[in-house]
């Protein structure tokens, strides 16, 4: 087994970030990586995300968890190995949380190719991370907003 993580910490509350999760026609408004983004039923277990990475083909995640607020898991098939993704989010003193990312690849030809798909996956995921929880803490733009 091949594994990465990366965590953040915030001040944005886990419903917070949830809601960006959740909100999977959004991500490229914090993913710079994404070219397309689809989500096949609903943000939950079951649930499948077909994702365009720029200049690259397809891939098919399928929501293998889904624990409003805490955390969602998505798994990749490939050839020989599941690339597994949690993305999680927790508590972790006073008015902050900690988000983390941790991707797992196994499988029959995750020793071999792990090392070559794991970094050149995982490599964004401090930018993507800051790129979230930015968002997350962001004013809210909401139409319900109060205006001056």
């Amino acid at each position: 087994m091949w594994a990465a993580e990366h965590s953040i910490e915030t001040c944005a509350l886990p419903e917070q970030v949830w809601r960006l999760w959740a909100d999977v026609d959004g991500w490229p408004e914090w993913n710079s990586d994404i070219e397309r983004i689809e989500l096949h039923g609903s943000f939950a277990a079951g649930g499948r995300i077909v994702m365009t990475p720029i200049g690259q083909e397809a891939i098919e995640l399928r929501i293998a968890e889904a624990l409003e607020p805490v955390l969602f898991v998505d798994e990749a098939n490939l050839d020989h190995v599941v690339i597994r993704t949690t993305h999680r989010v927790e508590r972790v003193r006073n008015e902050r949380s900690r988000v983390t990312y941790r991707m797992e690849i196994d499988g029959p030809a995750a020793d071999t190719l792990g090392p070559q798909l794991g970094p050149a996956i995982s490599a964004d995921f401090p930018e993507t991370l800051a790129a979230l929880v930015a968002r997350a803490e962001a004013p809210s733009t909401d139409s319900r907003r109060v205006r001056a």
